[in-house]
């Protein structure tokens, strides 16, 4: 019998991507890693496990970009087109820039030799232009953890036949025990747990600005506590857009945080929300490591109408 994800190993270091499946029962609010900006490479040959930075380039004249990055606290991804086949002619490499009124920018640019990324540095400087449509970005890096591959590649081709211009598969972006995950950048929005058919209907939603909880890990711009504040509103009061609720207050007595959410205009009512932080129980965590560890987990305890 042909073995299925959920059953298939491989060699001393087996792994069993049915962990990652049964790791969805864990808490997805508040898994969103921080960040506002996003340096994109295209890069159609093998990507190595940690991905940019394992590349040639990285050493060489890639360097300027990754210290550029790092500087500034922007993550490189390294993307391509589902199925890696590309027309020819150089590649691209963009910025994407979170802005907090909603007006997010991007500046996209070309490179054919590893010198010419030296553009793409220079543009973490710059302001970047707005109007752009958003950036799909779906986690499929293989080669960083398994499940990642095995789940993200039929949600990169479905989301490749929806909406063919926008969606790239990307290296890791984190949170692999969530995979298939989704970033939409440079929103700074991410989804997990998805599948073939939910990626879709996530997204259709995305682009009509209706945030739904279900598939939500949370705001990139929001620590951890804030973004399940945030999901758990979604999941009461329905979908919302993304910039809809603003967190106005945040205060932490130990694992315990209240965080003040106020909803949109025209009649704005603001919410106090109790958060909990503890510990999961350990169980692995990814598909490729071996060991167990414990996540930490942010959960509502209570909603109040402050």
């Amino acid at each position: 019998m042909t073995p299925t994800p959920e059953t298939r190993t491989t060699g001393p270091g087996r792994f069993f991507c049915a962990q990652a499946a049964r790791a969805r029962g864990d808490v997805l609010a508040g898994t969103a890693p921080p960040g506002d900006t996003w340096v994109l490479v295209e890069y159609a040959g093998a990507w190595p496990a940690d991905g940019f930075d394992g590349l040639a380039l990285a050493a060489g004249p890639g360097a300027v970009l990754r210290d550029a990055a790092r500087a500034v606290r922007a993550r490189v991804l390294l993307i391509r087109r589902h199925g890696r086949r590309r027309p020819g002619g150089p590649r691209r490499w963009a910025v994407l820039r979170y802005d907090a009124t909603g007006a997010h920018r991007q500046l996209w640019g070309t490179w054919e030799q590893d010198a010419d990324l030296v553009r793409a540095a220079a543009a973490l400087g710059a302001p970047g232009e707005t109007g752009h449509p958003p950036v799909v970005l779906v986690c499929t890096h293989g080669r960083h953890d398994t499940c990642c591959a095995l789940r993200g590649r039929p949600v990169a081709a479905a989301l490749g036949a929806y909406r063919p211009e926008l969606v790239w598969e990307c290296s890791h972006v984190g949170g692999d025990r969530f995979a298939a995950n989704v970033l939409v950048a440079p929103d700074g929005v991410y989804y997990g747990g998805l599948d073939a058919g939910s990626a879709v209907a996530v997204l259709e939603q995305h682009l009509a600005d209706r945030v739904h909880a279900r598939h939500l890990r949370g705001y990139t711009d929001l620590i951890a506590p804030q973004q399940a504040a945030v999901a758990a509103l979604l999941a009461r009061l329905g979908p919302a857009g993304r910039h809809d609720y603003t967190v106005t207050a945040t205060t932490r007595a130990g694992p315990h945080w209240l965080i003040s959410v106020t909803g949109p205009p025209p009649y704005p009512v603001t919410y106090d929300i109790e958060v909990s932080a503890h510990r999961a129980p350990p169980h692995r965590l990814t598909c490729k490591g071996p060991a167990t560890g414990a996540a930490l987990v942010h959960e509502v305890v209570s909603i109040r109408v402050g």
